[in-house]
């Protein structure tokens, strides 16, 4: 299990390459979190991590955004929030992402979790009392 905690907006490039490295060949990370928990800040700093210097922002009403990254490869991102049902996910091509072999970074995959492919990475992001994070991380393998 992966975890860092006292986490500080200066430790999110550390805390995402650890993150990156900790789990080599995952691509799928599902990302678990109170609103403003600072999923999307986490992120941008995983993107950066990646080499992607695109504007990383949450894809809130688009759903999906994708963000080019070293090697001429794709990051997608994406922002269940606001789904209404698992079949726009269906109309969104969901299975094309998250089996494509590019990195998938999912916020509120709650939402979506039956949608999840069997082997994924589940990031937790918790706010402590002093306002630093706990984010924590480990490789799901089918069983909630």
């Amino acid at each position: 299990m992966f975890e860092r905690n006292l986490v500080t907006p200066e430790r999110l490039g550390e805390v995402a390459d650890a993150l990156i490295r900790e789990f080599g060949d995952q691509r799928v990370f599902a990302l678990y979190g109170a609103m403003g928990a600072g999923k999307t800040t986490f992120i941008q700093a995983i993107c950066r991590q990646l080499g992607s210097d695109d504007t990383v922002t949450s894809p809130t009403f688009a759903i999906v955004n994708e963000y080019a990254i070293n090697g001429g490869s794709s990051v997608y991102h994406f922002d269940f929030y606001r789904i209404r049902d698992l079949e726009e996910a269906f109309d969104l091509g969901y299975e094309d992402y998250f089996y494509g072999g590019s990195y998938c970074l999912i916020e509120w995959p709650e939402r979506i979790e039956a949608l999840l492919p069997e082997k994924y990475v589940r990031v937790e992001i918790v706010v402590e009392p002093d306002d630093t994070r706990r984010i924590s991380a480990f490789l799901n393998s089918g069983q909630f």
